[in-house]
This record gives structure tokens, sequence and C-alpha cells, in this order.
């Protein structure tokens, strides 16, 4: 039997460095959700399958990574279909898990709730640049807050974080489910089909508006009403009162909106926008959505909205809820590319020695109860290696 070298393709290994990149964006993220009130949960990596295909997930329900039922349960003789086969997956974002969770042990949390969880997902995806099958994710949310207080606290807490660790030329992009909507019934489009209609304008970075008008002619949608449709987007001011104007749609949706952007930016230093092409691709948002857009990576870092009707899915009553969902894979990335360094906080001493010493341990052990980060290590061959490489990690060297 022959042993594959590599990481299974999709997944990665994480050299020390890579390691420490991780874990210090991962503690300025802690500190900084810590200071809002956010506490820290976790849910399990499986899920029973029927809680991964409720129809909330969009397309990466067709991404799951289904697992086979397990002795007496896997009946290969009677086997009529997939449920026959499967019982559980791994999860493909932490939002699903996270309102079962809610569910659960609501009796037990504050209400209003705070959630902070990262952890592992999967997805079978195509592996490209800043997109893998294995990732992390890092979410926020509050359960039971109505108003748009959670979207406010949400967002401020996000761009607070990405200012802490420095990071620079990103904008919040903020538009609402119910505004989408209405543009769809404005057209004439038909109803029952809006997430189908809206998964195709969610190309259109990609596609561009011909290619969402393709798309929506190949589903048999009336010509004319797609014109109409993409027309809306046409409109030359980009405000929220203007660009809605002419759609059937509550006025406490746009004052809403406009209430979330304007209290954040007196608040923090944050490049809002009102973006009407957002459509984040869960189909189980319910309001204002959100993403962080980075020039330089084409792509979002981040994102979330409101989804009111998740958690009711588990617990037959209706739960407010919000989230913002930040792209950690994408975000480090982003970090490494900007030669972002990690800044050295403690004292960092390796010592190279010949043989053992009683005296050096003694030394060594009160220089770490000092706090220094201290290496001990016998001299290699190739000296010169081993010290360069020290050094590259900030390691004073002392040759004992």
């Amino acid at each position: 039997m022959s042993f594959i070298k590599t990481p299974i393709k999709g997944t990665r290994d994480f050299l020390p460095e890579d390691m420490a990149l991780r874990e210090y964006v991962l503690k300025i993220m802690k500190e900084t959700y810590a200071s809002f009130g956010f506490e820290i949960i976790g849910t399990p990596c499986l899920e029973h399958i029927e809680n991964l295909t409720s129809n909330q997930g969009g397309e990466n329900e067709k991404l799951i990574f289904k697992i086979l039922k397990r002795g007496e349960k896997l009946n290969l003789e009677n086997i009529q279909d997939q449920g026959d086969l499967v019982d559980s997956g791994l999860r493909y974002d932490l939002t699903v898990p996270l309102s079962r969770f809610y569910a659960n042990n609501m009796n037990e949390l504050n209400n209003p709730f705070r959630a902070f969880q990262t952890g592992f997902v999967w997805r079978a995806d195509r592996p490209q640049k800043g997109r893998y099958r294995e990732f992390m994710q890092c979410d926020l949310d509050i359960f039971g807050e109505k108003t748009n207080l959670a979207e406010i606290e949400l967002i401020t807490a996000v761009t607070t974080f990405l200012k802490n660790l420095n990071f620079q030329n990103f904008q919040i992009k903020i538009n609402d489910r119910r505004i989408l909507t209405s543009m769809v019934k404005f057209s004439g489009l038909p109803m029952e089909k809006t997430d189908e209609i809206l998964i195709s304008l969610d190309k259109l970075d990609k596609i561009g508006f011909d290619g969402v008008k393709e798309e929506l002619l190949k589903n048999n949608f009336e010509e004319e009403k797609i014109e109409k449709y993409l027309n809306l987007f046409q409109k030359d001011s980009q405000k929220i009162t203007d660009f809605c104007k002419g759609l059937e749609l509550d006025e406490s949706v746009v004052k809403n909106l406009e209430e979330i952007m304007y209290i954040v930016s007196q608040n923090v230093e944050a490049n809002l926008v009102f973006d009407p092409t957002l459509v984040r691709g869960m189909s189980y948002y319910t309001g204002p959505i959100f993403e962080i857009s980075v020039e330089d990576l084409g792509s979002s870092i981040g994102g979330g909205g409101r989804y009111d009707k998740m958690v009711e899915k588990y617990a037959n009553i209706s739960v407010p809820a919000a989230g913002f969902s930040i792209g950690f894979e994408r975000l480090v990335l982003l970090l490494k590319e900007r030669g972002f360094k990690i800044p050295k906080n403690k004292e960092k001493i390796a010592y190279i020695i010949n043989q053992l010493d009683e005296e050096i341990f003694k030394k060594i052990q009160e220089e770490r109860n000092a706090g220094k980060i201290v290496k001990i290590a016998y001299r290699n061959k190739n000296y010169k290696h081993q010290k360069e490489t020290l050094e590259n990690d900030g390691y004073t060297i002392i040759e004992w």
C-alpha cells in the first residue's frame, strides 16, 4: 500500500508561522467581541441531515459532505433513495447549527443573547484562491432583539475588530431582502420564483447584467418583465429613499436601513454604502443584509443579516435573530499578502547548546517565569541555517 503525502484537495496543513497569524487574528477577534458582550459557544461538526437540507442554506445545500448510516441502520438490500443511505452530514456553515443550539438551550441563556462561535465548516466546493473545502468560520449572532439595535451592534463590532487589526480599505455594503422582494413584485415576475431570481442576481459581479438577463431568459421568464426588473438597478440616485420610490414597500424598511447606516457611521469610522444589488446567497434572510467588500480581493470577506424565521423551525416559537460572519480564511490570506506582521509583545530567546548543563535550565526557567519565550536546542551541523531560521522567527541567539 502506498501512502499519499499531500492533504486532500481543498484542505491544508498549517506551518507554525501560519498558525501564529491565525491564532493572533482569533485573539484580537475574541477580545474585541468580548468587549461588546458576546459570549463564546460551541456546536458539533455533525448535524442531522434533516437540519442541513431544510431549504435554508441556498446553493450550499448542494455541497454538503454527507455521512453514511452505520451498523444496523445501513441496510444495503432495501435502498430506494438517498434517505436510506444518509442520516447526518458535516455542517456547511455555523448559522444552521447555531439556530438549533439556541432552540435547545434558550431557557438557560440571556435574552437577548449575544453569541460568538468559531469553528471549521465543510463544503464540497471547487477549490480556488481563498476558497477551500474545509475552512474556518467566525460568527457573531444576536437572538431575541427585534429592533435594528442588533444590526447596529453587529456591524459596529465587526468594524471595530477590523480596525483593531489595522485592516484597511474595506467597504460595508448594506441592503434589505424586503427591497429585493418588492423589486421582483414591481416587475411582474412570479413571486414564487423570487429565490431563483435572486440566485441569478447574486452572480452579477461575475456575469454582469447581460449574463443575469440571459440566465433569467433561460428560466423562461418574460423578457419584458426581465427588462423592467433590471432597469430598476439603473437609477441615477443610489440613496435608499430615491431608489425605493414606486416600490410597494413599508416606509419603515427604508427608515430602518437609514438609521442603521447613520448610527454606525457616527460611532465608528466605517465606509457604509447602500447596494441594491447585494443579495447574500442564503434564502433564510428576512430583513437587512450586509457584506464586507475588499477591492484588491474582488470578493467579500464577510457578511450577514437578519434571519427572523429560522429558530422557529426548531422551537415552534418566533425568535428574532441577526448575525455577521467573517470570512476568516480570506482575511488571513489578505493579511499575509499585505505583509502583516504580528506585533511583538514578548522577548524571544534561543539557547544553543553543545551539551546538557544543569545551570542553564535554572536560567531558562527564570526567564520563562519573567514572561519571556525561551527555546533550547542542540547546535546543528548546519548551524548557519539553524541560526538564520531562529533569527527570522524573532529569537535572540545565546550560545552556551
